[in-house]
């Protein structure tokens, strides 16, 4: 682990992705989205990818790489909320197909230097990320390890691993091998960081794993504000948030939407073992804005679960509440720290 550095660059997937699908036909591709849509995630034993050939992969990483990117980004833009010196000198993205996640890193810790390793079974998947990470502004991207490995029961990680991600895997496993993964995620990493689709299973999922991190020794860093038992019922609600998507000619293609963003909901939770603060409450809705007042729906501790209803007359606490978004920390330094 060392401290990140302050230069920015550009790391998103997008440049890289936009020629993918040059002398591909739009229908094939389309057809192609539409079928893996149906069939990849959460159907698939990981022995019998559905990813068959470079065309799929192709069309699937134009289709989805920027949605996992960016709730991947937004989760770990959590995590280093919450430890803000910390940056990691290496990092494993377990299941990382094309590499989303691993650019996810890269935009998160820019001018960092850490290493990166990419575990996936599919080779198809792999060769792609290898292409499209030959393009990015980042050594770490560009000097990845892409290496094909069984995501199970069996996986072994190297001791002292900075950082682990795994991010839209756990749906794809079996019961025994999600809690293996888990498990060796969180012996072997100092931070582990899981993202899952923001469904009612996908938080299932999370929340399972979280307990499993716990039990583990990790603690909490996002987005819980404790290390107690989830508050929520479940059945009766979800855990999640949500990031913006900017959408390609192909999401709107196969979608038959015009809008020129989407919403990519997600869940997640970030564990670490080294000395962090909790979170303070979070935002677990979007906030809604009524004449003179803006009402919250926190995660907050002791508390659990929650509604603050912020006025007008509260001064910079409403300014801030106005301008609160959902999976945001509440309230934020800046607005509890101004006397106005």
């Amino acid at each position: 682990m060392h401290a990140p550095d302050a230069a920015r660059t550009d790391e998103t997937p997008h440049t890289a992705l936009a020629g993918l699908l040059d002398g591909l036909p739009p229908r094939q591709a389309a057809q192609a989205v539409d079928r893996l849509i149906g069939h990849y995630r959460g159907r698939t034993p990981t022995d019998a990818p559905v990813l068959r050939d470079r065309s799929d992969v192709a069309a699937y990483a134009a289709y989805r790489m920027p949605a996992t990117f960016e709730a991947v980004r937004a989760a770990l833009t959590a995590f280093r909320a919450g430890a803000p010196a910390w940056a990691p000198a290496s990092h494993i993205d377990i299941g990382g197909g094309t590499g989303a996640a691993s650019w996810a890193v890269a935009a998160t810790w820019p001018g960092a230097g850490h290493t990166t390793t990419v575990l996936d079974w599919a080779e198809p998947a792999l060769d792609l990320g290898r292409e499209l990470a030959r393009q990015a502004p980042s050594a770490s991207l560009r000097t990845a390890r892409w290496q094909r490995r069984a995501i199970g029961d069996g996986l072994v990680l190297p001791d002292g691993t900075d950082l682990v991600t795994v991010s839209y895997v756990l749906g794809e496993l079996t019961e025994a091998d999600r809690r293996a993964v888990v498990t060796e995620a969180g012996r072997a990493g100092q931070a582990v960081v899981l993202i899952e689709p923001g469904t009612p299973d996908g938080y299932l999922r999370i929340r399972e794993a979280r307990d499993r991190l716990l039990a583990a020794g990790l603690r909490i860093i996002a987005p819980c504000p404790h290390g107690a038992a989830c508050p929520i019922e479940p059945g009766a609600d979800w855990c999640h948030f949500a990031a913006r998507v900017r959408r390609s000619s192909l999401h709107r293609q196969v979608k038959g939407g015009s809008l020129p963003y989407e919403d990519e909901k997600f869940s997640y939770v970030a564990a670490v073992r080294f000395d962090a603060a909790p979170a303070g409450a979070r935002v677990v809705r979007r906030p809604q804005i009524r004449k003179g007042q803006v009402l919250l729906d926190l995660c907050d501790r002791p508390e659990g679960l929650g509604r603050t209803t912020v006025t007008k007359r509260q001064g910079p606490l409403y300014r801030a509440a106005r301008d609160a978004s959902w999976g945001d920390v509440w309230p934020p330094e800046s607005a509890a720290a101004d006397p106005a």
